[in-house]
């Protein structure tokens, strides 16, 4: 397919993943939240840091270890600093982290809400698209639901350009439209024969 518009959708997840935790004192399974600090802990040359989370139901504590009697010297002093001062980015990197979460807690809550900011890489003068995906963290949303929200259309007809060979997406092909969205992939769509084909376009492009 030739003539495609170039467009890089950065994917932002906007809600952590949340820890389910039997709560003491509410004595149930309690979702909880990252409370966006973090705890450090000097004792003599060795160094114990934590992500706090809170519970939603009563504001209870859980430590999510980020790493536990580290030397010192091993650690770098920007980091450490970073880890002190409770840093946005460094809060959100281990918070969005779902692995190292799950590594931690068996189960843990999801969610398929994002932002995607986008932005063009060339002019447009051919019939369609070409979708370049960059995630900040995961995202357990799917990729046709992605496509069909930020494109304005239904998901039966993405599934209609797939077996029309329409969409093509790079490079896990076949079926991928129904897993999660991850960085790395790109969507191919050619929308010559789409009456609505500029009102995807621009969709796609803002």
């Amino acid at each position: 397919m030739s003539g495609l518009l170039r467009i890089r959708w950065t994917i932002a997840p906007e809600i952590a993943p949340r820890p389910l935790i039997n709560c003491n004192r509410c004595g149930a399974i309690r979702a909880y939240r990252c409370s966006g600090k973090f705890r450090v802990n000097a004792n003599g040359k060795r160094i114990d840091a934590w992500l706090i989370y809170r519970c939603m139901g009563c504001d209870n504590s859980w430590n999510r270890t980020i790493f536990e009697r580290r030397n010192r010297r091993d650690i770098e002093p920007a980091l450490l600093t970073a880890l002190e001062g409770n840093d946005p980015a460094l809060v959100r990197r281990h918070a969005f982290d779902a692995s190292a979460l799950r590594s931690r807690i068996e189960r843990i809550e999801e969610f398929p809400d994002v932002t995607v900011r986008k932005e063009p890489l060339d002019g447009w003068s051919g019939p369609g698209l070409r979708l370049e995906l960059r995630l900040d963290a995961a995202t357990p949303l799917r990729l046709d639901r992605l496509l069909a929200g930020e494109l304005g259309i239904s998901r039966s007809r993405l599934q209609a350009w797939e077996e029309r060979q329409l969409l093509c997406v790079e490079p896990d092909g076949a079926r991928a439209v129904r897993k999660p969205a991850r960085a790395g992939i790109a969507i191919s769509i050619d929308l010559s024969g789409e009456a609505d084909r500029d009102d995807i376009i621009s969709a796609a492009c803002r």
